[in-house]
């Protein structure tokens, strides 16, 4: 459905890659007056770089009721969503707090907004979980089969279940909720693209996860086309078509690693000591189960045909060729966390008298 864009956007989350790009792309739109990026940090240099016309409001969400209104926003995009916890910043405590509570703040103060027309909040396929349970492919009207483990998925569940509140609250108000599958592409920057990059790429034995992804490109036109238009309702947002884990190492041309499940888990749990960042049972649950959705409901209603799963791995790989090479120092950084991931395992093992469990802190 196509309307008229609107005049004053409100873009959270701009301090982060996606935010600052949908808000760049949005302030590039002539049909648009005016792009407002609300952030309680300052973008770094690179993203400030690409938000030359986007207003900066130094704010968190409890200052957002005040910005609406000031602004006089017609449509608010939440992209202050986080999918992994970062210890130079609060770990999960602060986690939690912007993604669950900061939502919960920020649709309050979009209740309140009477200018309002839409509000397009980011999610994500983790919403759905990942486990042996799972059907052959998600539609946005599948339920989780179980509570999901990882914290990110559980925050994206809260998420939802506020922004379901709002809507009744606010039936005026079109709701778009963006369920994105991982991303990937040449700029993508992700847990999961650092640990493509990596020579050793561990595996789980006997398993062969179904992946999909989409091009960050696509995740922005998507984006776009949420505020320039009407489209109300929750969509899967992914490339067609899958890739197994087994066939994604072999194109990024790495070398993949078996490795049993316990053990599994404890080596991407170092995976900070190749500087990948921090994998928590979300991404550990998808490389042991894989998740594959439909995408049918966003293709009829968008008009749009993101590139397909394979095509935006592709795009990656390209993008990555010069660092495809094994050399010595990488192989034996990867070796030196394998092997410290194993030991953990053993300790483990020994201190509890028991099997392998790997948990993630709360």
């Amino acid at each position: 459905m196509v309307t008229s864009p609107p005049r004053v956007v409100v873009v959270t989350g701009v301090s982060r890659f996606l935010g600052a790009r949908v808000a760049a792309r949005l302030a590039a739109d002539p049909r648009i007056e005016r792009v407002v990026g609300l952030d309680p940090h300052e973008p770094p240099p690179a993203l400030k770089a690409v938000l030359g016309d986007v207003e900066l409001v130094r704010a968190d969400a409890r200052a957002a009721s005040g910005a609406m209104a000031d602004l006089g926003a017609e449509v608010v995009v939440h992209m202050a969503v986080t999918s992994a916890p970062d210890s130079q910043h609060g770990g999960r405590q602060a986690m939690k707090e912007q993604n669950v509570i900061g939502t919960m703040q920020l649709l309050a103060a979009a209740q309140g907004a009477p200018g309002l027309r839409k509000i397009i909040v980011r999610s994500s396929t983790a919403a759905y979980g990942a486990s042996f349970r799972d059907p052959a492919v998600f539609t946005e009207d599948t339920e989780p089969r179980a509570v999901p483990r990882g914290s990110f998925a559980r925050d994206i569940l809260d998420i939802e279940g506020y922004v379901r509140g709002f809507r009744r609250r606010r039936p005026d108000v079109a709701a778009t909720v963006l369920r994105f599958a991982p991303f990937i592409g040449s700029t993508a920057d992700t847990t999961l693209t650092r640990l493509f990059v990596q020579p050793v790429v561990p595996t789980v034995f006997g398993r062969d996860a179904r992946l999909q992804f989409v091009h960050v490109d696509d995740a922005l036109e998507v984006a776009h086309r949420a505020v320039t238009e009407d489209h109300p309702g929750t969509f899967n947002v992914a490339g067609a078509g899958v890739l197994t884990l087994s066939q994604a190492v072999r194109r990024a041309g790495r070398v993949a690693l078996p490795l049993p499940e316990g053990t599994f888990s404890a080596v991407l749990g170092l995976a900070r000591n190749l500087g990948i960042g921090r994998i928590g049972l979300d991404q550990v649950d998808l490389f042991v189960h894989g998740r594959v959705v439909d995408t049918t409901r966003l293709i009829e209603e968008f008009g749009f045909t993101p590139r397909t799963t394979e095509t935006a791995f592709n795009d990656f790989i390209e993008a990555h060729a010069n660092g495809s090479s094994l050399t010595a120092a990488r192989l034996e950084a990867a070796e030196r966390a394998i092997l410290d991931g194993i030991r953990a395992v053993r300790a483990a093992g020994t201190a509890s008298g028991g099997g392998d469990v790997a948990h993630e802190r709360a």
